[in-house]
C-alpha cells in the first residue's frame, strides 16, 4: 500500500521530517518526505496496509514541539524497487 500524505500546521523548523523518518523506519516503510515553500509538509509512504496505518496514525504523536492542524491522507500506485525512506530537501 502507498499514501500521499500532506500535513499543515506547525510542521516546519521543528524536526518534523525527522520525526516522519523515524517512524517510517519503525514500520519498515519505505518513501520520502519534503518541506514546502507554503510551510506545509508532503510525504509518500509505502509498506504493509497495517505499517501505513500505524504510521498515518501515530504521525501526530512525537514531540511537544510538532502541532498537525490538518492532515489529508491520499491512496497511490506503489512504486517498485524502493528501498528506503528519506528526506528530501
Amino acid at each position: 500500500m502507498r499514501k500521499y500524505i500532506h500535513v499543515t500546521g506547525r510542521v516546519q523548523g521543528v524536526g518534523f521530517r525527522y520525526h516522519a523518518m523515524n517512524l517510517a523506519l519503525e514500520y519498515h516503510l519505505t518513501g520520502w518526505v519534503r518541506n514546502l515553500y507554503n510551510g506545509a509538509v508532503e510525504m509518500e509512504v509505502q509498506g504493509s496496509g497495517e505499517a501505513v496505518d500505524l504510521f498515518v496514525r501515530n504521525l501526530d504523536e512525537g514531540t511537544n514541539w510538532i502541532r498537525i492542524d490538518t492532515k489529508s491522507v491520499a491512496d497511490m500506485q506503489e512504486v517498485e524497487g524502493e528501498t528506503a525512506f528519506r528526506v528530501r530537501y
